[in-house]
């Protein structure tokens, strides 16, 4: 999906244009600025996120321009010169950005995303690329655990009449499938990225019908290969079920079966599904899966299952596409340095509360993974021109209590962001949205399961090397702070 196609270059804070002009008609024009992407707190309290979004940042940036209608807006407002409002009609992105790859495994503080440009077209587009990674890494980060609590079974991502406005649902939809959804109930995302589409029958097909069993009938009998059958219009265990079996001898050959399944919409999950795997073993229908949706999240998934609910499928909607729990990612964008005449000077952000001090400078960020089992042990943000041996141990820190160390002997480092734009042209190509979701597990996989816990997980490490917290202190220093 191209959203390119549409005007965007508005969907920008007021403040992103009155700050562009007093950038423009001051010596900042053609400061280099450095800003970086991060967030500070895993929603959900959760041990780690999920990167997604990257691409509608690409494909955002490279149509980015004022068009007529944008100029006669802003010259209607009455406080855009004509000089500035000349300057805007030729604007375009000239700058470089660093960013990790979809379907990272993130933490907080990190600089996931580092944008280098002139003051005007950093600031500028900050709306645009905080509003994609705030929706996107919450949707991807949430369909991950559901997918971890599911324990192999296939989750659907059933949202998009739930999703708050067409937007939502349909990166929504790429989000999850992302975090390790395996199909969608939203079929633009099919046409769109191949995201398998799926769907059978509401409740409306069987109340349309004389009887459950015409309505049960009709569709086998349409869609014989795979049908699923929802059991629960009027009473899944004295008629939903007897029905569906019925719906399944008469009209499905012995093959057909193996294939079919019912779904479940509402009631007691964990008991009806006992009841109904009885039943529909009894009449020899052994093959015939159990769906089950309705309101559900990573923690009714796992408490169903821990009670014996027999289950092979699940379809999450509200729950995942709106992160019900917590629907805030908050990831911020804020400058860390300017560049005058090739000279890179650090600026920090202060604050009262601690957690909102910025980490200075422009730089990088590593990840150590041990040579012994291969799983990720912590990461490192190092200032932009470090250079790490690996072929000599190093010594971790925690950056708040300093005494807290760690000596990484064998192992192997991974810089984590790739170049996006170099000088305003897009020098990545970026993935399928299959690969994408392959290289999410392969991330996963690379985590201790400690990290991963629904409650209580592992903090996992995110140090700054020595010259950058030397750095950062510096600046505290000079400003009084320490």
């Amino acid at each position: 999906m191209n959203i390119g196609k549409r005007e965007l270059t508005l969907l920008c804070d007021f403040y992103e244009i009155t700050m562009a002009r007093g950038y423009f008609h001051s010596k900042i024009k053609d400061q280099i600025a450095y800003f970086d992407v991060f967030f500070r707190r895993v929603p959900d309290g959760g041990g780690y996120a999920i990167f997604a979004g990257l691409e509608q940042i690409i494909e955002y940036i490279k149509a980015l321009k004022f068009s007529d209608e944008d100029i006669a807006y802003l010259r209607s407002k009455g406080i855009f010169d004509e000089e500035f409002l000349s300057y805007l009609r030729d604007f375009r992105f000239t700058g470089d950005i660093w960013s990790v790859e979809e379907g990272t495994v993130i933490f907080p503080n990190e600089p996931i995303m580092t944008v280098r440009a002139p003051a005007i077209e950093a600031q500028f587009i900050e709306t645009f690329v905080l509003l994609t990674i705030n929706h996107q890494c919450l949707i991807a980060t949430k369909a991950s655990r559901i997918t971890r609590a599911s324990g192999g079974r296939a989750v659907s991502e059933f949202g998009a009449r739930r999703a708050h406005g067409p937007d939502a649902s349909i990166y929504g939809t790429r989000a999850a499938y992302i975090g390790g959804c395996s199909s969608t109930s939203c079929t633009i995302a099919d046409k769109s990225w191949g995201i398998p589409a799926g769907g059978t029958m509401a409740h409306s097909w069987i109340q349309m019908f004389d009887s459950e069993y015409e309505a049960f009938e009709a569709y086998c009998r349409l869609y014989p290969s795979s049908p699923t059958l929802l059991v629960d219009t009027y009473d899944v265990l004295k008629s939903g079920i007897p029905n569906a079996i019925k719906a399944f001898k008469s009209c499905l050959t012995e093959e057909q079966q193996k294939s079919c399944a019912i779904r479940i919409d509402s009631g007691d999950i964990t008991y009806l599904t006992k009841k109904v795997r009885k039943m529909l073993d009894g009449a020899g229908l052994t093959g015939c899966k159990i769906v089950v949706s309705n309101s559900l999240d990573e923690y009714i998934i796992r408490d169903i299952l821990t009670q014996g609910a027999c289950v092979d499928a699940f379809g999450v909607g509200e729950r995942l596409v709106t992160a019900r729990s917590e629907p805030v990612f908050g990831g911020v964008y804020k400058l860390v340095a300017v560049e005058r005449e090739g000279k890179i000077t650090p600026k920090i952000k202060i604050s009262e509360n601690p957690i909102k001090i910025t980490n200075p400078d422009f730089k990088d960020l590593y990840r150590f993974y041990s040579k012994e089992s291969g799983k990720a042990e912590a990461d490192l943000i190092t200032i932009y021109d470090e250079v790490i041996d690996e072929s000599a141990p190093y010594e971790l820190f925690d950056p708040a209590h300093i005494w807290k160390r760690k000596l990484m002997e064998n192992y192997t480092l991974r810089r984590l962001r790739v170049k996006i734009f170099d000088n305003g042209k897009c020098v990545y190509t970026s993935p399928s949205v299959d690969k994408i979701r392959e290289y999410c597990q392969r991330e996963l996989s690379s985590m201790w399961d400690e990290v991963l816990r629904f409650e209580n997980p592992h903090n996992y490490y995110v140090d700054l090397s020595a010259r950058l917290w030397d750095e950062k202190h510096t600046l505290l220093r000079k400003k009084g702070k320490i």
